[in-house]
């Protein structure tokens, strides 16, 4: 079954999945990091790299020659999940996306982190019933208890 968790209330959306992110690569767990918007994409990719002066988190772009090797991967197409996969471990999906993302069956862990906009709640709420939808085992959690 396909694992989504919503992590709600978060004070700065790509901060925090910079910080998700770190844990993951600390934990040896890999993930794929989809947005669809690729000037968005790079944008995040900048923040991945400065936005804590002594962390480093080894990522490439899905279409670079060292995805399969590589922690994390960030992509603003198709997500593939066997970019990431280590050993009998699945990737982990962060959706940093507006809209559920392609391929999202493929994938047997999901997380959605959402600021507490409006429209970014709203937009999480769109994608929570797509999930629905399609039976996935939902969760919600909040950043601020």
């Amino acid at each position: 079954m396909i694992r989504v968790d919503f992590a709600f209330d978060a004070r700065d959306r790509l901060r925090t999945a910079c910080d998700v992110i770190r844990k993951h690569y600390l934990r040896g767990r890999r993930v794929i990091v989809y947005l669809n918007d690729d000037r968005a994409l790079a944008r995040f990719e900048h923040l991945l790299w400065g936005f804590e002066p002594t962390a480093f988190i080894p990522h490439v772009r899905a279409e670079d020659p060292l995805a399969s090797t590589t922690p994390v991967i960030l992509c603003h197409t198709d997500p593939d999940p066997s970019l990431s996969q280590t050993g009998n471990e699945p990737a982990w999906l962060i959706n940093l996306a507006a809209t559920c993302p392609p391929n999202s069956e493929r994938f047997t862990r999901i997380l959605e982190i959402v600021s507490d906009e409006h429209k970014d709640k709203e937009a999480a709420r769109n994608r929570w019933r797509m999930y629905q939808s399609k039976g996935y085992d939902l969760h919600a959690h909040s950043l601020q208890r």
